[in-house]
């Protein structure tokens, strides 16, 4: 079975900077686009930064394992592979980590590698990998 795509519409202060923050940074190819908004494969999903100054900037966050996780926050489950791969690519860019590459719930069946930066629009992304895909959805830990 094929697996439906997501579309995601989000607030950007600048068109600019997210098209060198989502199509130079992390590679994700441009679609579509007009005066007012611009269309990106993210990881072939489509997500659409729309120019809407007024809206960005929620701070929001709740206590996941620890960490002080932004309510209002997007992202993609990665291969381990890819997932370090990113996280160098953060840091040898000089990106500020909103949480740092780590472990979570470390020896459950949740155990996921995680990390959070911000769009230059202060959008929190989060970046994941499971070293078991079959974890993702497992109710053992919340």
């Amino acid at each position: 079975m094929e697996r439906p795509r997501f579309h995601l519409a989000f607030p950007v202060s600048s068109l600019d900077e997210a098209r060198a923050f989502y199509g130079g940074l992390l590679g994700c190819p441009e679609g579509r686009s007009a005066s007012d908004w611009v269309d990106f494969d993210f990881y072939g999903h489509q997500i659409v930064a729309h120019l809407a100054p007024n809206e960005v900037g929620t701070r929001a966050a709740n206590e996941v394992d620890g960490e002080q996780v932004p309510v209002r926050h997007f992202g993609v489950v990665l291969t381990p592979t890819a997932w370090r791969e990113l996280a160098d690519r953060f840091a040898a860019a000089g990106v500020q980590f909103l949480i740092e590459p780590q472990t979570r719930f470390q020896g459950s069946s949740g155990e996921q590698s995680t990390l959070f930066v911000r769009d230059p629009s202060g959008n929190a992304l989060e970046f994941k990998a499971f070293a078991d895909d079959s974890m993702i959805f497992d109710k053992g830990r919340s």
